[in-house]
């Protein structure tokens, strides 16, 4: 073998080490923050901690989706990534349900506690995510005009009078 044949060869292998070690290196830095992400969908901390924190008043309306939610709290430094907040939702009891209103949400509260807040209750009505992802006013069932969903037995029942036993006085 002459020289120029080593030297090459030598070369060769060092190259394919240099590349071999650079794509090990970029798979576990790739890996190393794929795990970081998955944890903090599950694990991400408040932004202060608990009696630290200070209220922030947000207002949603209607039509924002989760993920323009979360860039409106991260905006006013709730959180820490809208995209995280966003496959927050997705994947908790609160997907579709995040509804418009004025919230008073805490710094030191989790994104899944101001889920929690922002959250149409399953006993009242209020707005709804469609399928887009976007906050929607309830469906109509029946008529167009308002008040069509009125009582046809003529009496005015309340939302609770079940519940605390009391009835229209007459």
């Amino acid at each position: 073998m002459n020289i120029k044949q080593v030297i090459g060869a030598v070369l060769g292998t060092i190259l394919k080490v240099v590349v071999a070690v650079l794509v090990i290196y970029y798979v576990y830095k790739g890996a190393t923050m794929a795990y970081d992400y998955g944890y903090r969908i599950f694990a991400e901390p408040a932004m202060a901690e608990k009696g630290e924190g200070r209220d922030i008043t947000v207002e949603i309306t209607m039509g924002k989706s989760v993920l323009q939610i979360g860039e409106l709290l991260e905006q006013k430094g709730l959180i820490r990534d809208s995209m995280l907040f966003y496959i927050q939702n997705l994947l908790s009891e609160y997907s579709g349900k995040l509804a418009p209103g004025t919230y008073t949400l805490n710094t030191s509260m989790t994104a899944r506690e101001m889920m929690a807040v922002m959250s149409v209750k399953d006993e009242e009505s209020g707005g709804s995510e469609n399928e887009g992802g976007s906050l929607a006013p309830p469906a109509d069932e029946g008529s167009d005009s308002p008040g069509a969903e009125d009582d046809m037995d003529g009496d005015d029942d309340f939302e609770g009078d079940e519940e605390d036993g009391a009835g229209s006085e007459e």
